[in-house]
């Protein structure tokens, strides 16, 4: 979906054509071909929009009034569409075509009735036929007896005439920029996540078959040897090592199973909290770090283990990366949002570039609202803040 275009960047159209001139250059010929045909055009919008409010209006008393109004709705988004096409070619205005609905995943009938019914942009189009024909008829007659009377200032007269066109087409033909682009990070967000949930579960299957699974299967194989030995009667200092040995497997497979638990979700953050859960994985960077945190309440559990695995990403990189002698770490909750900010002196040089791990963490914050700045000159320091919604732990 193309991402819409902003309010400046669409008041900056007109912009970008050249001044008016006595001269009939392209630009003129076009406009004058636009006003035109605004006529024709308006006429067959506001037959319609009638037809559509006439027809609608009277069968609405009917089962078949709702189903033909949306049905007329989706037919006046096509010619929004046409307009819009045509303001493209011959006034040179850059308008987005909106998103469109998603009646396919509408659900039921009613739905999807329901859905086409309170479609704002269909309603705008209505609205903008209806108004279109007087105007359509003073463009066409000024523009016409100003080609045989005032021709030597009709490329200003056209340009003025115009530039309403383009005001007209930009405020009722254009999608909602708000709204479009909710719509364009939601839909980009939703595969971030579930791309995200993925490769989370790819980790912890790989980590489970490299790790504490692979031991415990060495455990069974060296209890089963030493069971072996011992029904044979071998009690000897051979069977010894082989139980110590299992026994040291057995300690290395539950710090691994620790381990991954505390990557899936930590106990102590569960148990007391961000502040003590970042204050523990502080302990376990290589570069020392100072943890601030000032929370009047704890967030709900979603937000605080993101901000969690956050910081804990940020630190694990100061540690490989950095070269830092010192860092720090401020988490505190300004209005609604939850703000952290993690601080390093090293060499700096981090970007969102290349598919890294500051671009993973950007994209998992962006996909529930939150966002991710990082602010880190060649030569450092390096700052990185990130901000997520608050939302109230409900116990």
């Amino acid at each position: 979906m193309t991402a819409p275009t902003s309010a400046a960047g669409r008041a900056a159209d007109a912009d970008r054509l050249p001044p008016a001139r006595f001269a009939y250059d392209a630009y003129t010929w076009k406009e004058i071909a636009h006003l035109l045909l605004n006529l024709p055009v308006a006429v067959l919008g506001f037959t319609y929009v009638f037809s559509v409010v006439l027809v609608s209006g009277v069968l609405t008393l009917t089962v078949v009034g709702l189903p033909l109004l949306a049905a007329c709705l989706l037919g006046a988004r096509q010619l929004g569409k046409l307009e819009r096409g045509r303001s493209r070619a011959l006034l040179g205005v850059r308008v987005d075509e909106p998103t469109p609905l998603p009646l396919a995943r509408g659900g039921g009938a009613t739905q999807r009735l329901w859905m086409a019914l309170k479609d704002p942009v269909a309603w705008r189009t209505l609205l903008y036929d209806f108004i279109r024909l007087p105007w359509g008829i003073l463009t066409f007659c000024a523009v016409l007896v100003s080609l045989f009377v005032l021709w030597p200032v009709l490329p200003f007269i056209a340009r003025g005439l115009a530039n309403v066109d383009r005001a007209m087409v930009r405020g009722l033909l254009s999608p909602s920029d708000e709204l479009e682009r909710r719509i364009a990070e939601l839909e980009s967000d939703r595969g971030v996540v579930v791309d995200a949930a993925a490769a989370d579960l790819r980790r912890i299957e790989r980590d489970l078959h490299d790790g504490a699974q692979a031991r415990l299967v060495n455990l069974a194989m060296g209890l089963g040897l030493a069971k072996e030995k011992l029904l044979e009667g071998q009690a000897d200092e051979h069977v010894a090592a082989m139980v110590e040995e299992a026994h040291g497997e057995v300690k290395l497979a539950l710090q691994e199973l620790r381990d991954l638990a505390r990557g899936i979700h930590p106990a102590v953050l569960t148990d007391r909290g961000l502040d003590a859960a970042l204050s523990s994985v502080a302990s376990r960077c290589t570069v020392p770090v100072r943890v601030t945190a000032d929370l009047p309440a704890r967030p709900a559990p979603a937000i605080e283990g993101i901000a969690y695995f956050t910081v804990s990403e940020l630190l694990q990189n100061i540690s490989k990366h950095s070269g830092a002698r010192a860092a720090s770490v401020e988490v505190w909750r300004a209005e609604e949002r939850l703000l952290i900010q993690v601080r390093d002196d090293g060499r700096g040089g981090a970007t969102l570039e290349g598919g890294s791990g500051m671009r993973g963490l950007a994209e998992r914050l962006g996909a529930v609202d939150g966002l991710f700045v990082v602010d880190s000159p060649t030569g450092g320091p390096t700052v990185v803040t990130a901000e997520l919604p608050w939302r109230d732990r409900k116990e």
